[in-house]
């Protein structure tokens, strides 16, 4: 498989008993692409990035990553694939028992980093890189808001220097302002650091605003993916639905005035 693709999805099929998931999903991603996963409550949105990131196997079809079979790697190649990819779970999933500092210390941890006075200078590093100050490495999670605890998160994703993130719905409960510098935030670091992201979101300013790529899932299947102006060109019932109601107008307006 070629290694520009960060992502290759080759007809990818899950099944939970019954009851079908996804159907013959194809997908190829180039690497630094932000793509947002669109598709209504319940499609396999977030099974999906489980499948990518290998803590599922699909019931048939392939997956690779970074150029990586998931279906042939070995343990070694396994643990390397595990260590540049980073996950940002929907509600940040902090340790509520461990300060700002030991959450994004955990990683490095994880690997085996020993010497004490690296992972102090990568943890102040990163928290400077979200835009935190060295005080609140000694806060708990509990002292953090919202908006807060996504930049902590991000800074221990980012703790072993991914090339790949997961970020499952990054903004969702943010107000719109903690929102809206998030999302400043995380296209600066892709801007210095060239990482591909592979978000599920419903935030239509976040579509606008943030990917290079748009995929949607429905019917079980992709019913569209590339660049947003494709997608908004799409006949499918759900696209239409979700691209073209009256507040997504507002916010895809110039997109439809180029292209309507």
């Amino acid at each position: 498989m070629s290694n520009d693709f960060a992502i290759q999805m080759e007809h990818i099929w899950t099944r939970f008993g019954d009851k079908v998931i996804h159907k013959d999903i194809n997908l190829n991603l180039p690497r630094g692409e932000i793509l947002g996963l669109v598709g209504a409550s319940g499609c396999g949105k977030t099974t999906l990035l489980r499948e990518i990131i290998g803590l599922q196997i699909p019931s048939e079809g392939e997956v690779f990553v970074m150029g990586q079979s998931l279906k042939k790697i070995t343990v070694g190649h396994g643990q390397r694939l595990r260590s540049d990819c980073g996950v940002l779970f929907q509600k940040g999933a902090l340790f509520s028992v461990l300060d700002v500092f030991d959450n994004i210390a955990f990683p490095l941890r994880e690997v085996g980093v020993k010497d004490e006075e690296l992972i102090s200078r990568l943890v102040f590093m990163k928290l400077a890189m979200v835009g935190l100050s060295p005080d609140d490495a000694w806060l708990k999670p509990a002292d953090l808001s919202g908006g807060m605890i996504k930049r902590v998160a991000l800074a221990r994703t980012m703790i072993l220097e991914p090339g790949l993130l997961l970020l499952d719905e990054p903004t969702s409960g943010l107000d719109p302002i903690s929102s809206e510098d998030f999302v400043t935030l995380l296209s600066e670091l892709h801007r210095d650091l060239k990482f591909t992201v592979v978000m599920v979101t419903h935030d239509l300013d976040i579509l606008r605003d943030l990917c290079t790529q748009v995929a949607v899932l429905a019917d079980n299947q992709l019913v569209a993916f590339g660049p947003l102006a494709s997608v908004l060109n799409c006949p499918h019932p759900f696209v239409k639905s979700f691209f073209h109601n009256r507040r997504a107008r507002r916010v895809f307006q110039y997109q439809e005035e180029a292209h309507g």
